[in-house]
């Protein structure tokens, strides 16, 4: 895998019927597009990897692999690309969507959160206040968990509205992302919920150092 990354990462074309023999955890990484248009830009653009069927498929597949047999009631993705992992994950389990959206786009009640997000700019994401009852299980998700601030935001939400999103036991749904980087915000998460991501451990330090 580490070999496939380093010779097809940055590839220009993608051939969407190219399947690895082999289909190791996270081969489709290697499917990711580098950030051609300099700093102001994030540093990869993981939803490349959405147009190979095969590679979306078999993401989707890690996601939820720790998951199984657990109870969840509803799957939440985060304004905007969390979206499709989200709505993805939840059509997979047969679950209902909620999107988490960036302030003023629902025209109904919703409460709202701050955060600071992976740029370092102040923002304000909110959730409608008519689709979580206490005690409902709530699985997350993301496309990356850079900072952790945008995630650990979403969360408050949930739980202000007495949703539960998993510790690591019980484990009644959780917190799932492409990658969740080590940093201090997704350490933070790692210790206090179950989670799933697609990164093998021996790649993990280059995406950390994104690169």
């Amino acid at each position: 895998l580490h070999a496939q990354c380093s010779q097809h990462l940055w590839a220009l074309r993608m051939d969407l019927c190219n399947v690895p023999a082999a289909r190791e955890k996270g081969w489709y990484l290697a499917l990711m597009a580098p950030n051609v248009k300099g700093p102001n830009y994030a540093w990869l653009d993981p939803s490349r990897l959405y147009c190979h069927p095969q590679g979306l498929q078999d993401c989707m597949a890690d996601l939820l692999q720790p998951f199984q047999g657990d109870p969840i009631d509803m799957v939440a993705g985060i304004d905007a690309m969390g979206f499709i992992l989200g709505a993805a994950a939840a059509a997979t389990l047969q679950k209902g969507f909620l999107a988490i959206r960036k302030a003023g786009h629902l025209c109904v009640q919703t409460l709202a959160q701050p955060y600071t997000d992976y740029s370092g700019r102040e923002k304000v994401m909110e959730v409608r206040t008519d689709a979580i009852s206490p005690g409902l299980r709530i699985l997350l998700v993301d496309q990356w968990v850079e900072t952790g601030g945008t995630m650990r935001a979403a969360i408050q939400l949930v739980e202000r509205l007495g949703g539960v999103v998993a510790a690591p036991t019980p484990c009644p749904a959780g917190i799932a992302a492409i990658c969740i980087e080590d940093s201090e915000g997704g350490q933070w998460i790692r210790e206090r919920y179950k989670c799933a991501h697609c990164v093998p451990p021996g790649l993990q330090p280059r995406f950390d150092r994104h690169q």
